[in-house]
């Protein structure tokens, strides 16, 4: 089967997009995981520091990837999913579940790219803990 006739119009523009993929030398979080396939996924965020602690929001978040198109579009989805969120709101709403089920197409033997992606996503939300 065709690549572009096989998957949805998010999970194309998620696995092709660079628009987000970055590093940040300061960020407040910061977190890195390497997947049992080689994989590697870092997440750099800034959050807004004036707010009172519940009310933090993602104000700028980015990606760096060593992998696939899979887990670049899994990586494109958390940061699509977390702008504009409170750091509460990221936590309980970004899931390994919740990108897969935005792709749509993501084939289910590559669901182990959004654990990476999340997890990774986590340690730098964990991360804001730490500062």
């Amino acid at each position: 089967m065709d690549f572009w006739q096989e998957h949805s119009l998010e999970y194309l523009e998620m696995a092709l997009k660079m628009d987000f993929r970055g590093r940040l030398d300061k960020p407040d979080g910061y977190g890195k995981r390497v997947g049992e396939c080689g994989d590697t996924v870092e997440f750099f965020i800034v959050i807004d520091d004036k707010a009172e602690e519940i009310d933090r929001k993602i104000v700028k978040i980015c990606y760096d990837i060593d992998g696939c198109k899979n887990t670049n579009a899994c990586a494109n989805t958390v940061v699509r999913m977390a702008e504009n969120l409170t750091v509460a709101e990221a936590w309980e709403s970004i899931t390994p579940e919740a990108v897969v089920s935005y792709l749509k197409t993501l084939p289910s033997d590559e669901n182990h790219c959004a654990e990476l992606a999340v997890g990774a996503f986590y340690l730098a939300l964990k991360g804001l803990y730490k500062k």
